[in-house]
């Protein structure tokens, strides 16, 4: 299920004994815990509420956690945080996890316990018997990457939370700002509710007013204009990014970042992948990859990987010369648009 059939379930109906959380969205996560924690009345939580780092405790003890009746009340939840071993990445650790423990007892849970893995990393490695055993017998919670369509309903909620409504354009606005981070866009709520307080309606407007541009975003009109051939634009909007990151190197990596999204989609898309699948297969945000079909439809596959081994070929400069990184954008811009012309 997700995020928002979670919201729902947990809301109408008694919690099941084991949750997977799967996914990194650290808005989503908190949102998640805070209802479950709720479930434990505040004065037994001391008691019947336990989180365990499997990073810094062994599994062991979260389990003779669970198994342990609540101290004087009807639920004890036990969460768990960085479950590194349902993952395909090898860690140095000095705990060693019995991970068998864990399948005995999702097999067979405590009852009067609620137990919440928080898995949050980019992918679960499903070749292994306790992941596989997870997604078999848990009630496992995906929030990743909502899609578009849930993002706005979330945000919705959110807004109507504090006793306002938010237009559509801006949402689309909201998001375009934000590169579709959703936890960027819920810590910009409070701000535009209160602008707002007057109507309680959230223009598009007021969001183009209150709202900065992330670094993507302003990455992504560059790579536009740079695609467009408009050299003083794009070379405008690159002095502007420096001056405020003060970090080229990092800029030039996010430009890299931007192209091979925009050569990966292409590919794709011309396999017949629908938006939701490139999401789905790239692991990047549906807003994103909405932005990207748009642009690559009046962009030759020729122009983006001549872009992308340009950047490649700077990025190796910058970090092994001395030459000034700026100017080695400009040369990248000129030699770009002479071979594009």
């Amino acid at each position: 299920m997700n995020y928002s059939e979670f919201m729902r379930q947990i809301k109408n109906n008694p919690p099941a004994g084991v949750y997977l959380i799967d996914g990194f969205q650290d808005y989503l996560s908190d949102k998640i815990k805070q209802s479950f924690t709720q479930l434990i009345p505040e004065e037994e939580r001391s008691m019947n509420l336990s989180v365990f780092d499997m990073e810094e405790t062994s599994l062991s003890n979260a389990i003779e956690d669970a198994v342990s009746m609540p101290f004087f009340g009807e639920k004890r939840l036990v969460m768990i945080n960085h479950p590194f071993f349902l993952t395909g990445t090898k860690k140095k650790s000095k705990i060693d996890h019995d991970v068998d423990e864990l399948i005995e007892y999702i097999n067979h849970p405590q009852e009067s316990t609620i137990m919440v893995i928080f898995a949050a990393y980019d992918k679960l490695d499903s070749r292994k018997k306790i992941t596989k055993q997870l997604k078999k017998l848990a009630t496992v919670v995906s929030i990743g990457q909502p899609s578009e369509n849930e993002t706005k309903a979330i945000i919705k909620n959110e807004v109507a939370k504090a006793g306002c409504a938010i237009d559509d354009a801006a949402i689309d606005k909201l998001m375009e700002l934000t590169s579709g981070n959703l936890t960027k866009m819920m810590n910009e709520i409070p701000k535009l509710t209160i602008y707002n307080n007057d109507t309680k309606r959230i223009d598009s407007k007021s969001v183009a007013t209150l709202v900065p541009k992330s670094m993507e975003q302003n990455v992504f009109d560059l790579v536009n204009t740079v695609l467009d051939k408009q050299p003083t634009k794009s070379l405008e909007i690159y002095h502007q990014l420096v001056l405020e990151s003060d970090n080229p190197i990092q800029i030039n990596a996010v430009l890299i970042q931007q192209f091979r999204l925009l050569i990966q989609v292409m590919v794709l898309k011309q396999h017949g992948s629908s938006q939701g699948n490139i999401s789905s297969s790239l692991k990047v945000h549906p807003y994103r990859v909405k932005l990207a079909l748009q642009s690559i439809r009046r962009f030759a596959y020729e122009e983006l990987t001549s872009a992308y081994l340009g950047l490649v070929n700077i990025e190796r400069e910058m970090k092994s010369s001395s030459r000034s990184t700026e100017l080695l954008f400009e040369l990248f811009v000129v030699n770009f648009m002479k071979k594009t012309a």
